[in-house]
């Protein structure tokens, strides 16, 4: 992986892509196979040749999207200098960087789970739980060391990342604020959560 932090390059098909815009637009259920069909240029059967079903899209695209964010976060993890506080900051900063480069993505993920049928919502779910896993055993490391002061580390886990999930429903790219000020800002937050000393101003 070249750039942890790069998530420009999606991995996605034209019909993954197609779906995508109209589920975050529309919402899963307001979306018919035809209208993904037309938008990818394809025929109803000739999408049924891709993907049996209107779930099997839901569950592809959601599936990309958290198998990326997940490789991009080990390999933040894997650029840090070891520390507990150099560990959270790669991991919470790739994490608001996702949500801000793959925003609709996001969103279908976090507002779709009500749509996935018992399969597709496990496997997101264990997905899901992976990433807080990783996030918990950083904290867990800083508490060892006295780096960070955290009684409830999985509440603190969850909090950190459902930070990173809300950013994606309230950042606008055409904003006042430039991408590495909105990370600086939310990093800051993060580091409260988990218990992280910060200097006074």
């Amino acid at each position: 992986m070249t750039d942890w932090r790069d998530f420009t390059d999606d991995g996605l098909t034209p019909t993954l892509r197609a779906a995508r815009e109209l589920f975050a637009r529309n919402g899963y259920h307001a979306t018919s196979i035809r209208a993904v069909a037309d938008a990818a240029g394809l025929s109803v059967p000739g999408l049924y040749h891709h993907h049996k079903s209107k779930q099997a899209i839901l569950s592809a695209l959601v599936g990309s999207a958290m198998d990326r964010m997940l490789a991009h976060s080990r390999a933040a993890d894997a650029d840090s200098d070891g520390s507990a506080l150099g560990r959270f900051d790669n991991v919470m900063e790739c994490l608001l960087r996702f949500h801000m480069q793959r925003r609709d993505d996001a969103f279908v993920a976090s507002t779709e789970m009500r749509s996935m049928d018992d399969t597709v919502l496990r496997r997101h779910v264990a997905q899901r739980d992976e990433q807080q896993r990783m996030i918990a055993g950083i904290i867990e490391q800083g508490v060892a060391d006295g780096t960070f002061r955290c009684r409830h580390v999985d509440d603190a886990a969850r909090a950190a990342a459902s930070l990173c999930v809300a950013l994606a429903g309230w950042y606008d790219p055409a904003g006042s604020l430039a991408p590495d000020e909105v990370v600086a800002r939310q990093l800051q937050i993060a580091r409260r959560i988990a218990g992280v000393e910060l200097p006074r101003a």
